[in-house]
């Protein structure tokens, strides 16, 4: 049962920034005067904006703070997003969603957080974004056979279809794991496979630059974020759910093996088909032209002296 501060919550959030009568809003959420005070103070404590006027009433400010009820309702997903957690504040949402493996019923959880103090990237990367501005996730799937390479491809075009259906900002995808608005990085995925005694974990995390991007100086690529691209304040929760919604199909298809329409939607995102590129792989640089991209095999390359190369995308980086 929903609790009263949900109830309330869910009531604000669909009037969006309008005000609401403290008599209606308490009659709607089924509250005496004082349930719905306190229900507010609550709230007000988890950090939720809350302008009450007497002559106006009630009013969310939006954007929202991140919150599991608003995520997890109607969400319509059969395995991503059975359950969702959000903090305020972690180490990693990747390390926190790993420690949850030792639940029984955790497949399909997902972790976010507002803000990471050891948030990374790929290969030892620092993930760097300020306190409540961003979408900083995690989803838990512990299945003994996702391919990995598959779930990274799957990540990020479940980001970049996620985001084009909450933002309506056209995405693209540069492998392995970079979302892209015209040019610039608006997103990443990190996918780490553990074990847990014998359960085999597969943590796909997901970071999108949604009100926030790094400085120039932090980064070695351009990057942007949603706020900038749409000319306005973005609302996390609604980009949570659209990728959590995409990312739920793409991973039922991988896990039955159905990989053809995952390739075929990831490579027609991807504009670095025929391209000439630079890849640094386990040490080793790679250039040559890329003739495909596998959703189990990672990046098909053919060299400068013509030799085919699949380089895994747990090891490699495109160089710029």
């Amino acid at each position: 049962m929903r609790s009263p501060a949900a109830r309330v919550l869910e009531l604000l959030y669909d009037r969006r920034e309008a005000s609401v009568a403290r008599e209606e809003l308490a009659e709607a959420a089924s509250l005496s005067a004082r349930g719905l005070t306190g229900a507010l103070e609550d709230l007000r404590e988890r950090g939720q904006r809350i302008e009450i006027s007497t002559a106006h009433g009630v009013r969310l400010v939006c954007p929202v703070r991140l919150d599991a009820d608003l995520i997890e309702r109607r969400l319509g997903t059969r395995r991503v997003g059975r359950s969702v957690i959000c903090f305020p504040d972690v180490d990693s949402t990747n390390d926190v969603a790993f420690e949850a493996a030792r639940q029984r019923s955790c497949d399909g959880l997902v972790v976010l957080a507002e803000h990471q103090r050891r948030g990374r990237g790929r290969l030892g990367r620092r993930w760097e974004s300020p306190p409540g501005a961003n979408v900083l996730m995690s989803v838990l799937l512990v299945d003994d056979n996702l391919p990995q390479e598959a779930v990274t491809i799957a990540g990020g075009l479940a980001v970049a279809q996620g985001v084009e259906d909450a933002c309506g900002l056209p995405c693209q995808l540069k492998w392995p794991n970079d979302v892209c608005i015209d040019g610039r990085k608006v997103a990443g995925v990190l996918v780490e496979v553990r074990k847990r005694g014998p359960r085999r974990c597969v943590i796909v995390g997901i970071g999108i630059n949604a009100n926030a991007s790094p400085p120039s100086s932090e980064v070695d690529r351009p990057a942007t974020d949603l706020a900038a691209q749409t000319h306005a304040p973005l609302e996390r929760i609604e980009v949570v759910r659209a990728v959590l919604r995409r990312l739920d199909r793409w991973i039922e298809e991988a896990g039955r093996g159905r990989l053809g329409k995952l390739h075929e939607a990831w490579v027609r995102r991807c504009g670095m088909l025929n391209q000439r590129v630079a890849v640094l792989s386990a040490g080793r640089r790679c250039v040559g032209r890329v003739l495909d991209v596998d959703p189990l095999h990672g990046l098909v390359l053919r060299g400068d002296e013509g030799h085919v190369f699949h380089i895994p995308a747990a090891t490699a980086t495109v160089l710029p």
